[in-house]
């Protein structure tokens, strides 16, 4: 069970695993070992995820999904399986806590009176004071 928060839990039963051998160094036993970790989930089918986070997911990480709405996420990091499999779920995780919770609605606000007039009076000196450069266009 992959637990985000208290009320948004994935089932490890939804996640499908394939491995694959993994880049860089490791000597000859890079060329043995499958330790690349590739993680599929279909965030559509899941009946785990709760609409709205569902749709908030789809709309954040809509380019990390592929043509069937399937989210892909590889980790190669370690050079053992088991802790590129954990990798790939902390991944998820975060990704899931990111939209786990809807974004502050945001109040619109008015500038003070103060603040209007404070803008007005800088507005104000540098208009005067680009007008003292200009050439009064007396004897040259």
């Amino acid at each position: 069970m992959l637990k985000v928060t208290d009320k948004l839990q994935i089932p490890l039963s939804e996640l499908t695993f394939t491995f694959s051998r993994s880049g860089g160094p490791g000597g000859q036993n890079v060329n043995k070992v499958a330790s690349k970790a590739l993680l599929r989930w279909s965030v559509v089918q899941s009946p785990s995820l709760p609409p709205d986070v569902r749709d908030r997911f789809l709309a954040r990480f809509a380019s990390r999904l592929t043509n069937d709405q399937e989210l892909l996420l590889t980790s190669q990091r370690y050079r053992d399986q088991g802790r590129n499999i954990a990798d790939c779920l902390e991944k998820l995780r975060e990704m899931l806590a990111t939209v786990a919770r809807p974004p502050k609605r945001r109040r619109p606000t008015r500038p003070s009176k103060n603040s209007r007039e404070r803008r007005l009076t800088t507005k104000r000196q540098q208009g005067e004071k680009k007008s003292r450069r200009r050439f009064s266009g007396g004897d040259a």
